[in-house]
């Protein structure tokens, strides 16, 4: 059992989360002295084997958590914050257990990388999740590089030492005009969520931030097709044809040329 944590606020957490920490035959913890601290603010008493789950440790672990899952035990895989397996452990327990037929669940909650995406402002009907980026600036500026033509919204997690450095970075190979959004401390009681053209928010950045950080950017700019009204209405039309409702063929059509749907729509009426 995979089970999301508090990203900050203990109050996120779940009956069900405090219902598993207590009944579960192991908890693998990436953090065992964190998570006896949100048992304890939980009022929660972890009364079973309690288990250091860590990237280090993590390989060499497997075998025994495999082992009580084997013998119809719980196991619950909990990392210091959010969701197992996202820049966190658990990747490598999950296909162990998908390997060796084991069925394996998982408990949903908080996530920082869709918290921050839903607080940007940013689209959020396509989107990448990056992780961290290179710590050095060269090997950094080259995936950025890569993912400067993207079209999908982008989020990275970032260390607060190194996000003025980040944006200044992403100024140069996104352009300095790019919106980006900066989530701080998502949930906690100093939350802060700044806003704006990423050559600005480095600026803002190289004054000194602290804290959980959490980067959104807006994805490159699409090129619209050069498409004529009859043509935008056949395209629907071909869709329809092929089994899709009018609603979503206009809507297709609008994703695909980048297009506002009403005028997708409109080149549908007046091909009538």
């Amino acid at each position: 059992m995979l089970a999301a944590t508090p990203i900050g606020n203990p109050g996120d957490a779940t009956d069900r989360l405090r219902l598993l920490m207590a009944s579960a035959d192991v908890v693998a913890a990436e953090d065992t002295r964190r998570v006896r601290r949100l048992a304890a603010s939980l009022g929660v008493q972890i009364a079973r084997a309690i288990v250091s789950y860590y990237d280090a440790v993590e390989v060499e672990r497997i075998p025994g958590l495999l082992e009580t899952m084997r013998t119809g035990g719980t196991v619950l895989l909990l990392t210091d914050a959010g969701t197992p397996s996202v820049s966190d452990p658990g990747y490598r327990l999950v296909t162990a257990a998908i390997a060796d037929g084991i069925a394996i669940t998982g408990l949903p909650g908080p996530s920082a990388v869709l918290l921050a995406l839903t607080l940007s402002g940013l689209p959020v009907d396509r989107f990448a999740f990056e992780g961290f980026l290179p710590r050095k600036s060269g090997e950094r500026r080259r995936r950025l590089s890569e993912l400067a033509s993207d079209p999908r919204t982008l989020v990275f997690f970032e260390a607060p030492h190194r996000l003025a450095a980040t944006l200044a970075d992403i100024a140069v190979e996104f352009g300095p005009g790019r919106a980006t959004a900066v989530c701080r401390e998502l949930t906690k009681t100093y939350e802060e969520v700044r806003r704006g053209a990423v050559s600005d928010l480095a600026e803002w950045a190289a004054e000194g931030v602290r804290g959980e950080i959490t980067i959104v950017i807006a994805g490159a700019a699409r090129t619209l097709p050069d498409m004529t009204p009859a043509e935008l209405a056949r395209s629907v039309a071909e869709l329809e044809a092929s089994g899709s409702d009018r609603k979503a063929a206009i809507a297709a059509i609008a994703t695909t040329t980048g297009l506002p749907k009403r005028e997708v729509y409109a080149a549908v009426v007046a091909a009538r």
